[in-house]
């Protein structure tokens, strides 16, 4: 039988393994040299330098919401297309200097573009579908998220106040 070897008789027990195998939380995230396979393209590995980490890794929003925990799920899936979630409306100004570079490289809209809403059906124009691609869409959705004042986004909401949401809703609901 042979040697482990390392020159202190321990193997890693991190070597070889992806970062999806590696980290099982967003506290574990410690070295930033390891939180990117070579082959991951999300907008998250392609912004987050390591200047930015050293700033924010042990930062919180005006909620609470650790730095780690927004981009945890981005590390732990390499193949995600963006790999950032906001913690709160307040990550977005709180750490800024990663979501303004984010917003920019998966939208091309600048820090300082300005979005101009125009509700008017007259102006769509819709695509020309083959009868055989026609025949495909059975159905089609926009969806639209928001959360509740004083409550944070996905990542950083607890139990106790997904709990709250939902009572809150289910009242405004019934007084429809």
């Amino acid at each position: 039988m042979g040697g482990c070897g390392s020159k202190d008789g321990v193997s890693d027990p991190k070597k070889g393994k992806l970062p999806q195998e590696m980290f099982k939380s967003s506290t574990e995230l410690i070295d930033f040299s390891g939180f990117f396979h070579e082959s991951s393209k999300s907008a998250l590995k392609k912004c987050l330098t390591e200047e930015i980490w050293n700033e924010y890794k042990d930062e919180v929003d005006a909620e609470g919401v650790t730095f780690k925990t927004m981009i945890f799920s981005g590390i732990k899936n390499q193949d995600s297309g963006i790999g950032l979630y906001a913690g709160s409306h307040n990550s977005y100004t709180k750490f800024n200097k990663l979501f303004d570079k984010v917003v920019e490289d998966y939208h091309g809209h600048g820090v300082d573009a300005k979005h101009v809403s125009d509700m008017n059906a007259e102006g769509l124009e819709n695509a020309e579908f083959s009868a055989e691609d026609a025949a495909m869409v059975n159905s089609t959705r926009i969806r639209v998220g928001r959360n509740l004042a004083n409550y944070p986004l996905g990542p950083g909401v607890s139990k106790e106040q997904r709990n709250e949401i939902m009572q809150k809703v289910v009242e405004a609901c019934g007084k429809f």
